[in-house]
């Protein structure tokens, strides 16, 4: 009998892809369910984005094969981005790599800098993909923990208690998802310090700097960083362009060669216009970033507020990003208890925290990408529901 590779006994199918299949039987089935649980943005990107692929789109000339490392043009505008936001000065043509999205990054970078057999450090709670993609390619997974009692930052004393024998990647996220902990100028820079200490190469994801965040702050604003740490960066959040595919990676020149020597044997530049129309959207002004960024963001985090309390959850208001992190009351045995009695009876779905690990066994998170009205109506569901 033919049989799939091993690796596929080392993960199973992602908690969202299988999730939504049950999500769209009930809809099907006429119950119209209100997804809370995907940070999509729900909102279109900038008019000159738009019109910009449009004309590019119509050029006869645009159509074909473009390069892996990206146009000028693009990497011309991620500069400018960092400089303009974080005051971080890049090289366009040697120290920044377009990406299709931050999770075909996580794939490459690992593939660049891990070996079978090597270990990341990866934290608890955290994106899934990190554990996933590194089981996949054979590499160990370390937990590091985040706490609530700690604003979710690592615990350093912590770190250097534990054994990083064959460790070569620690994976971080600020500011944090899924638990909406700021970004911290002292955790990059003792992240930079533990870095430089232990020969590890530090990747921070840092798609949400944007996202109810007056502060814009990155890892490579502490000196040194560029030398072993790499950002992550992504358009899906901040610029409204999730189906667009478009990211970046950030680090000294080096590196960038490493990861686009894996990138360009996995796949081709993306089409010229949505390159093109990326480097329209890196040019959005101020006011564009606070209505969509900060003021829709914060009406509808309001009323997500207001779901927690009606579900007896608290929360740390100052958290920032797409989403509301909050933990389950005492009297609720098992997240998922409520997370499917919300689903199935209050027709609402909302993300139990356990997907992200152990250290999320008694949360919910609840995302912002849906218009005040679903959130309302998500809110008068779940009141009825707790009566």
């Amino acid at each position: 009998m033919i049989q799939g590779a091993d690796r596929l006994n080392l993960v199973s199918e992602y908690y969202f892809s299988r999730k939504l299949k049950e999500v769209a039987q009930m809809n099907a089935e006429g119950k119209n369910v209100i997804s809370l649980a995907i940070g999509s943005p729900d909102m279109p990107p900038s008019e000159s984005t738009i019109e910009k692929l449009c004309e590019v789109a119509r050029d006869p000339s645009a159509h074909g094969y473009q390069p892996t490392m990206g146009t000028a043009e693009l990497r011309e505008a991620m500069t400018g981005f960092y400089k303009r936001w974080y005051d971080v000065d890049l090289d366009a043509k040697t120290e920044v790599l377009p990406l299709i999205g931050s999770k075909e990054g996580i794939l490459h970078i690992t593939l660049a800098f891990v070996n079978p057999g090597d270990a990341v450090l990866v934290p608890n709670p955290g994106y899934p993909t990190y554990t996933s993609l590194s089981k996949i390619l054979g590499a160990k997974i370390v937990n590091y923990n985040l706490r609530e009692d700690n604003g979710w930052q690592p615990d350093f004393d912590e770190l250097e208690n534990m054994d990083l024998t064959g460790v070569k990647l620690m994976w971080t996220n600020y500011p944090n998802m899924p638990t909406g902990g700021r970004a911290q100028r002292e955790t990059y820079e003792r992240l930079v310090k533990f870095a430089m200490d232990h020969d590890i190469v530090v990747v921070n994801d840092n798609p949400y700097s944007f996202i109810l965040s007056e502060e814009h702050l990155s890892i490579l604003q502490v000196p040194g960083a560029k030398e072993c740490c790499i950002e992550l960066n992504s358009m899906s959040k901040s610029h409204n362009m999730p189906g667009w595919r478009v990211g970046l990676c950030a680090t000294n020149a080096q590196f960038i060669q490493w990861i686009l020597k894996v990138q360009s044997n996995i796949e081709s530049g993306t089409f010229r216009g949505i390159q093109l129309a990326a480097a329209e959207a890196y040019r959005n002004d101020e006011a564009w970033h606070r209505e969509f960024n900060i003021n829709t963001y914060a009406r509808r985090r309001k009323w997500a507020e207001k779901i927690m309390d009606v579900l007896g959850c608290t929360y740390d208001k100052s958290q920032v990003g797409m989403f509301l992190w909050g933990k389950i009351p005492e009297s609720v045995a098992n997240v998922e208890d409520l997370t499917e009695n919300v689903l199935h009876e209050a027709r609402v779905f909302i993300t139990p925290g356990f997907i992200f690990g152990s250290n999320g066994e008694r949360y919910i998170r609840i995302s912002l990408c849906a218009k005040e009205e679903k959130i309302e109506e998500a809110l008068h569901r779940i009141q009825k529901l707790t009566k």
